[in-house]
Parts: C-alpha cells; sequence; structure tokens
C-alpha cells in the first residue's frame, strides 16, 4: 500500500495517529500519513503541482497541463516550497493548539445573499435598464427558499434522509445523493454560516446541505451517501475524527476545509503566529492558470510539504508575505491514487463575510473590495470537487399586480387601461402583452395567449409579497403624482418592459411605477448571464417633463437627479446621515469611491411638447454578496458607532427615492442647476479627481464640476476649462479617460 496506506484502512489510520499524537499531549496538527524522519533536501517541485513523487514533469491543477511559458512564469513566481528540518519538525508537534476563535460569526440579512451592480450607463438617449449585473459573471445562482434541518431542530435527521444508493446511484460523486455534509463541531452558528455560504455558491436545485455532528460522525453510516464533505470545525479534530475522515476520503469522497486541522498525508500543518483579524494578500491559481489575488482573513496556519511520503500535492494558494520571496501555502489540492479521493484544504477563511467581524472601517473596505473575488475563488473550488456552481434556471415571469396608494387613482389608471385594451382586455405592449384579469379568473387559470401576463386588477393593498409590502411603499412614499400607481411583478423581464408603449398616452394625473423582485434579461454581452436578483430594488418610474421647462431645456441632468435621489432617499433618514453612500458621474451609485452597488438608465421619447421618460433604476439593499448592499453599510456602522440602526427594505428605499426625486426635479424647475448642484456636489465623488483626456497619454485634467447640460467640466493647464462626456465604455472612475464633447 505504500506511501498510501493511511488512507486505506482504519487500523493503519490510528496507529500512525496514535504515533503523531501521544496520549500525554494535546492533538497536534502534524496530523499526516507517515512517520517523522529527517527531511532531505529535494528538487524544486513544479510550483502548481507539488508532488512527492519527482518523477511528475508537468506542472499542472487538476488536468490542466500547462505551457512551458506559463510554466516558467510561475516557477519564477513560486519557486521551490521550503523543506522543515527535523528540529522545526519536533518543535511543531509541541505546539498547542491553536482555535480559530470566534472568527465563526456571520450575521445575514433574511435573505439569499447575492451580489448585483448595474451597467455602466453609456447613453441617456433611447437607453434601457436590462437588469443589473453580477460583477462576476457566472459565480452566483439564484436560490430557493432556506428549508434546510438546523442543528437542533426537530425536523428529519441525518438518519432519516439517508437511503440506499445501492443499484440507482453510480460510483461517480456527481451520481452520489445530493448530500452536503458540514461538520462544525456541534457549533450551530457556524453550521449557519458555512452553510449559507455554500448556497450561494452551489446550485441548490441539485444539493441539499446537512449539519453533521461529532456523534454522527463517529457512528452513521454517511460515508457512501455523501456528495461532499464540508469541515469546518472550530476546536482541532480527534484523532478518531480524524481517522475517520481520511476514511472517507480513502473510499473516494470529496472534502472541502475551511480552516480544517484535517491533515492527510503527504502535508503537514504548521502554526503561524498572526494578529488576530489580520488580513493577508492570497495569491489564488486559476484552472486557467492565470493569478488572482485578493485579500483574506488568514487562519494562523499553514501547509507544508511531509517528504516522507503521501498523495499527490498541488499548490492553488499561497499567501504573499512580508518578508520577500516567502511564500506559505494556504490552499492545496491533494489526491490519493486510484481511489478517486480529492480534497480541497483552505488556511485562509473563505467562509468569513467582510462583515461578519469587528473590523476598523480600512479592513472591512479591503475585504468588500475582494468580496467577488471570494467568490470566485470558492466557486472554482467547488467546481473541481464535482458540484454544479452553474446558475439555476431563471423563474418564469409571473402575473402582474395593479396596486395603488388611494382607490381613486386605482380607479381612474383602470377606466385609461380599459380605452387601450381590446375586448378581451388584451394589452398589446412593444415588448410585453397584458391581460386584464381578476384575482378569481387568475386562480381559475385564465387562458392567456402566448408569451402574455396577468395584470390583476383588483390585487388588495394589504396584500404582502415576500420582498414587497404595498403598506410599507405607501407609508413612506410622500410625492403629490409621481409613483403613486403601482405594477409589481415577483419576476418580470424588465420593468422597462412593462411600461415601455404604456405610458405615452397616459394622463398627466397618473403616476406610474413598475417593481420587481426579480429581472431575467437572458444573455447579456458575450457570454455573461444577466439577472437581477433578490434583494435588489428594481423599478422603472414613468416621468413627464415639459419642453419648453428649465429641466425640458436640459434633460441630460434627469439621470443625475435620479441617482442622486437614491443617495438622498438613505441618508436623509435621521441617524442614517453619515453612510458612505455616494454618486458617481453619470448615473452609478458608490459605497465610498470603492464599489458600485446601483445605477441608473434613462429613455426618453418626445411627444408634441412633452418628454415622455422612464427612468430605469437598480440598487442594492439587502444582497450582501459578493460585493455590497446598503445594508451592509448600516451594519458596519453600526459596529463601528456601536449604535443600532435598523436595516432597510427595498419598498421602503423605493418610495423614499421617487420622493426625494419629485422634490429634486420641482426644485430643478424653479431654481434650474443651481437650485440642486450643491447639495450633488456634497454627495459626488469627483471634486479634484485627476483624469486624462482622449487616452491615457493625453493631457491631465481636474475635475471641477459639472456645465448647465449636466455634462462634466474639467480643467487643464492646456485648454482651461472644458466639458467632457463618456468615451464609451471607456470612462471609469479608476481608468479616468474622457474626451471632450463634440458640440
Amino acid at each position: 500500500m505504500g506511501c498510501y496506506a493511511v488512507l486505506l484502512q482504519e487500523s493503519t489510520l490510528s496507529e500512525l495517529l496514535e504515533k503523531k499524537c501521544p496520549r500525554k499531549t494535546e492533538p497536534s496538527l502534524w496530523l499526516c500519513g507517515t512517520e517523522e524522519g529527517v527531511a532531505e533536501p529535494s528538487p524544486s517541485p513544479s510550483p502548481r503541482h507539488l508532488s512527492v513523487d519527482q518523477q511528475h514533469l508537468q506542472c499542472r491543477k487538476g488536468s490542466l497541463l500547462l505551457t512551458p511559458e506559463a510554466k516558467r512564469r510561475l516557477e519564477e513566481r513560486r519557486g521551490s516550497e521550503p523543506l522543515r528540518s527535523t528540529q522545526d519538525l519536533g518543535s511543531a508537534l509541541d505546539l498547542e493548539d491553536h482555535s480559530l476563535g470566534n472568527h465563526h460569526h456571520m450575521e445575514g440579512h433574511g435573505h439569499h445573499l447575492h451580489l448585483s451592480s448595474c451597467h455602466e450607463c453609456l447613453q441617456l438617449e433611447n437607453s434601457t435598464i436590462l437588469s443589473v449585473k453580477y460583477a462576476s459573471a457566472d459565480n452566483i445562482p439564484d436560490l430557493p427558499d432556506d428549508n434546510s434541518v438546523g442543528l437542533d431542530s426537530g425536523d428529519e435527521t441525518l438518519d432519516e434522509v439517508e437511503h440506499d444508493a445501492k443499484g440507482f446511484f453510480g460510483s461517480d460523486c456527481n451520481s452520489k445523493p445530493p448530500n452536503v455534509l458540514v461538520f462544525t463541531g456541534g457549533s450551530q452558528e457556524r453550521f449557519q454560516a458555512v452553510r449559507q455560504l455554500l448556497s450561494e455558491c452551489i446550485n441548490m436545485d441539485n444539493n441539499i446541505i446537512y449539519p453533521l455532528l461529532p456523534q454522527q460522525a463517529l457512528s452513521d453510516p454517511w460515508l457512501d451517501n455523501t456528495r461532499l464533505l464540508v469541515l469546518a470545525e472550530e476546536e482541532t479534530l480527534t484523532p478518531q475524527l480524524q481517522t475517520r475522515f481520511l476514511t472517507y476520503l480513502s473510499q473516494g469522497g470529496r472534502v472541502l476545509g475551511l480552516a480544517s486541522t484535517l491533515c492527510p498525508a503527504g502535508l503537514c500543518l504548521e502554526v503561524r503566529e498572526r494578529r488576530r483579524g489580520q488580513i493577508s494578500r492570497l495569491s489564488f491559481t486559476r484552472e486557467d492558470s492565470t493569478e488572482l489575488e485578493l485579500s483574506l482573513l488568514a487562519s494562523g496556519k499553514v501547509y507544508i510539504r511531509d517528504t516522507q511520503g503521501g498523495g499527490e500535492v498541488e499548490l492553488w494558494g499561497e499567501l504573499k508575505g512580508d518578508i520577500p520571496h516567502q511564500r506559505d501555502m494556504v490552499i492545496v489540492r491533494v489526491t490519493h491514487g486510484g481511489d478517486g479521493g480529492e480534497a480541497v484544504l483552505c488556511q485562509v477563511h473563505l467562509e468569513i463575510a467582510p462583515d461578519s467581524q469587528n473590523l476598523t472601517s480600512e479592513a472591512f473596505d479591503e475585504l468588500k473590495v475582494s468580496n467577488a473575488r471570494r467568490f470566485e475563488v470558492l466557486t472554482e473550488i467547488l467546481t473541481s470537487l464535482g458540484l454544479t456552481c452553474e446558475l439555476n434556471q431563471t423563474p418564469a415571469p409571473g402575473p402582474v399586480h395593479l396596486l395603488a396608494t388611494s382607490q381613486e387613482a386605482k380607479a381612474r389608471f383602470l377606466i385609461w387601461l380599459h380605452t387601450r385594451a381590446d375586448q378581451n382586455g388584451l394589452l398589446k405592449l412593444p415588448k410585453a402583452s397584458l391581460r386584464m384579469v381578476s384575482c378569481s379568473e387568475h386562480q381559475d387559470g385564465p387562458s392567456l395567449p402566448d408569451s402574455s401576463l396577468a395584470l390583476i386588477t383588483d390585487s388588495s393593498e394589504s396584500q404582502s409579497w415576500a420582498q414587497f409590502s404595498m403598506e410599507t411603499y405607501s407609508k413612506n412614499l410622500k410625492t403629490n403624482l409621481l409613483g403613486r400607481t403601482v405594477l409589481y411583478a415577483e419576476v418580470t423581464t424588465s420593468t422597462m418592459d412593462l411600461l415601455e408603449g404604456l405610458t405615452l398616452h397616459l394622463p398627466k394625473d397618473v403616476g406610474l411605477i413598475a417593481v420587481s423582485a426579480r429581472q431575467s434579461q437572458g444573455r447579456g454581452r458575450g457570454r455573461n448571464a444577466w439577472l437581477s436578483p433578490l434583494g435588489c430594488a428594481m423599478f422603472t418610474l414613468a416621468v413627464q417633463v415639459e419642453l419648453s421647462s428649465r429641466l425640458g431645456q436640459r434633460i441630460p441632468f434627469l439621470q443625475h437627479l435620479a441617482a442622486l435621489a437614491v443617495v438622498e432617499g438613505v441618508r436623509t433618514l435621521p441617524g442614517y446621515q453619515d453612510l458612505d453612500l455616494r454618486v458617481k458621474w453619470p448615473n452609478d451609485i458608490y459605497y465610498s469611491n470603492l464599489m458600485k452597488l446601483g445605477g441608473v438608465l434613462v429613455t426618453s421619447t418626445v411627444i408634441g411638447s412633452i418628454f415622455h421618460l422612464l427612468i430605469g433604476c437598480g440598487f442594492n439593499v439587502t444582497n450582501s454578496n459578493p460585493t455590497v448592499c446598503i445594508n451592509d453599510l448600516i451594519q458596519q456602522h453600526n459596529i463601528q458607532h456601536n449604535c443600532s440602526l435598523q436595516p432597510l427594505s427595498c419598498c421602503q428605499l423605493i418610495a423614499r427615492t421617487v420622493t426625494c426625486l419629485e422634490s429634486l426635479i420641482c426644485s430643478f424647475q424653479q431654481g434650474g442647476p443651481d437650485a440642486i448642484l450643491p447639495t450633488y456636489y456634497k454627495r459626488w465623488l469627483h471634486s479634484g479627481t485627476l483624469v486624462r483626456l482622449w487616452s491615457e497619454d493625453g493631457l491631465e485634467a481636474e475635475v471641477v464640476g459639472l456645465d448647465h447640460n449636466g455634462f462634466l467640466q474639467v480643467h487643464s493647464k492646456e485648454q482651461g476649462v472644458v466639458s467632457v462626456e463618456p468615451d464609451g465604455n471607456s470612462f471609469d472612475m479608476l481608468k479616468n479617460l474622457v474626451v471632450i464633447k463634440q458640440r
């Protein structure tokens, strides 16, 4: 059995573990498959394939073979992993256990935490709000409701859900029952945190997550019925648990270690003292050999190779140390012979969300900026372990509910709708068809034309959905006109589709808004999937503006007013004024100058003397991952200032945004740009920002403000003050590329 014996027999495992962990000491962090010996220098292994078999000449991750150039580049970066001397081995064996402390705390907001940030606005005219884009194209799926069993629940137990896989499931990992077991040593809080993380990464239609309690781990017959074992314990594993988990690995199991002390043959664990909460820089090598750098909390332990034998060890992630050329192995993939067992073990806290720690504002910012990349790393690891991380199928669009802040407004709008519909109550719009039905007709299953949606005209305003409450919306809406009549859909293609074409002949006294909990637009640019996930506030608002008015003469300002209204809707709430929510010109909502959490797109059509405008807006409220949302900022503010501001809801902030927008439009119509620019400059990012004109090598200029048409003004020594516009996709706050507007 050679170097793989430790993974093949429980008796052998127990014997070796006993040698590693004498009874007179605490369980050692060095739980390897061989006895200690004198470490002798070995040839430099390839940087991504750190195998104890020096005959392996390929540098690879998984089955990927690297080109000579890629291999040379990686060898230059990584070189050989340093070996430990016999003295170092002995001292490490005497180290006391260092638990993970309280790094496991994670608080959710009662929603599945997804990422979104909106498209860049490339044009003001003739643009539509298509959707809200994932910061990482294909990493976070949409999820069903959370119905998982808890550690202490009275629901079905692991024993009850295990079933006979023989004759039905094959031996392949993907053919096993869809059980993902999470071992946290009995900590329910940590289980919930890890479960939340996994549910945001894997396809929950194909997997079920259960806790694995210590007594179950040692006794229940779970080994044959588990697709993935996740180890995220707080305390050092006992020799018995080590034996049990390594046996599962030896039988072809798949293991993900999240700061776990599991240590298969070929590896040893070494404690590296780090300041609690210290952020480290991880370099992760993707499947295609490209490198990804991100900031994470380190566990305080690192892996080193055991030269006495074991399975193949591939280096996937290492920490950048303060000492030049110091390389700490913290993510490794271990495989053992032909049994098919595979483990990806991590000694960085991929499981800890940025908002789960009592961090400084600087540390919170650094972790949040890396959050999308954290999910990218997790997704690649989980995919390599055989789980499906593709996006779930987007739910089909559902019925649209007609709601209003008053029955009079609802009745007036219904009368007008009937004038636009055919004899069957069908409204044909450019991108949608709506058939007016009652609640009872809808429940009886109305016959709808192909691709048509039911417009339920007598939905009750007291009805509440998981993502929307009309009562909350009405309570926070303080407008005279805008947003008083609501079309609400839990799922729709786009809120813009519900209003496009409908508002061109709409009476002036109908303030129409379309709101949706989720949008789907199929494929986006390239091969990206474009979804607007739960927790993102999404709406399209109909606005009419006279061409001859002050705003009608400077209509590009409308997108600035809409973005400002989102920020004002939050920061004018008592107690919330210090949240660092900002406006980025021309149409984005940002957290500080770091991360985008929303945006605005506007379409306009002129009929006679009226601009008919649709303002599409989306911004993150409760969907924390993988980037940032407004409730993240509230939670971090509470931590930093020892206060207890309540999280906000989508319907609350949509109503407040519309209220602020109506006020801003009114101010602009009365006083022009000067009436709103002081507030805009107070909230925007760009005062004094240095940019370059035309190209990266162009003239340097300083941002000074907006001109009276809403375009950016910059000052350069060579040209003085000039107005500029975005250069298509190239305008980015970080690239600082702008071009002079052609007039």
